[in-house]
């Protein structure tokens, strides 16, 4: 793994040049916010030595690195999901890449069902915690303790200081920010109701199929994280309807305008 990341990482700065200290993961839907960056130089994550390739719709699996509003940033337009087949040290794969890459603080993003009767969809949500019921974990296996320690604490399992902060930022561009715990499953099938009253149960607010190993990994590594939620619909039994993925994106960008106004925002206070 440590090979894998060095081999990744020295031809992301062969293509890329300079990389700015700050990311950002952008989930479905939401990766129209490296559409307004300056300067931007973009990388196929498919030509990335040991990159796993999003096969999702929405996730568009390229690196952008540039200017945000002024702000150096590299964003990462996609992510891969344990779902599609991949392990997940695949899935924490871009993760790690950043922290050999020099990056010192990660903001990520996703789509989400509010499992909180109080949520409704096109809400932002702060994340404090998570409920890993993927029940797998990136660490498992042999410890490489050139990324961390065997036994990472997850106490924090998103950075304090990066979510104070984001708090600040929200409330000073007059943005409702939510806060709240993600449960994450591993899907690809939407969950059941009878799965969301158990969620519910167990003081879930959002639920769904990323994120949770990225906040793992980074902890592992001592990189700062936070995660901010974009509530796309209802879950299973809460409203009227099916569930779709054409939903999930529609309402993301129902959301981008101030989506991208609180992420530009923070990133810049980073």
């Amino acid at each position: 793994m440590h090979e894998q990341i060095r081999q990744a990482a020295a031809f992301v700065r062969q293509e890329l040049g300079e990389i700015p200290p700050r990311a950002v993961v952008l989930g479905s839907g939401l990766g129209v916010l490296v559409d307004h960056m300056d300067g931007a130089r973009e990388l196929p994550t498919a030509a990335i030595p040991h990159f796993p390739v999003s096969t999702v719709p929405g996730h568009a699996g390229r690196l952008v690195a540039g200017r945000l509003d002024g702000t150096p940033v590299l964003a990462l337009k996609g992510r891969v999901h344990a779902y599609e087949g991949y392990s997940q040290e695949q899935v924490v794969f871009p993760v790690r890449l950043f922290a050999a890459l020099g990056v010192r603080a990660l903001l990520t993003t996703n789509a989400v069902g509010c499992v909180n009767r109080l949520l409704r969809p096109g809400d932002l949500v702060l994340l404090t915690d998570q409920l890993n019921l993927m029940f797998r974990n990136p660490l498992r296996g042999p410890n490489d303790e050139t990324l961390g320690p065997r036994f990472p604490d997850m106490s924090a399992a998103y950075d304090t200081a990066l979510n104070q902060c984001a708090r600040e930022t929200a409330r000073e561009l007059g943005l409702d920010l939510k806060s709240g715990v993600m449960a994450g499953l591993l899907g690809p099938s939407y969950e059941t109701p009878a799965e969301i009253r158990m969620l519910a149960r167990l003081e879930a607010d959002v639920v769904g199929m990323s994120t949770i190993p990225e906040a793992i990994a980074a902890r592992h590594l001592g990189l700062p994280m936070a995660a901010i939620s974009c509530v796309t619909n209802f879950a299973a039994g809460l409203g009227a309807g099916t569930l779709n993925h054409a939903e999930v994106t529609d309402v993301a960008e129902q959301a981008r305008e101030r989506f991208s106004a609180l992420l530009s925002a923070l990133l810049a206070r980073i």
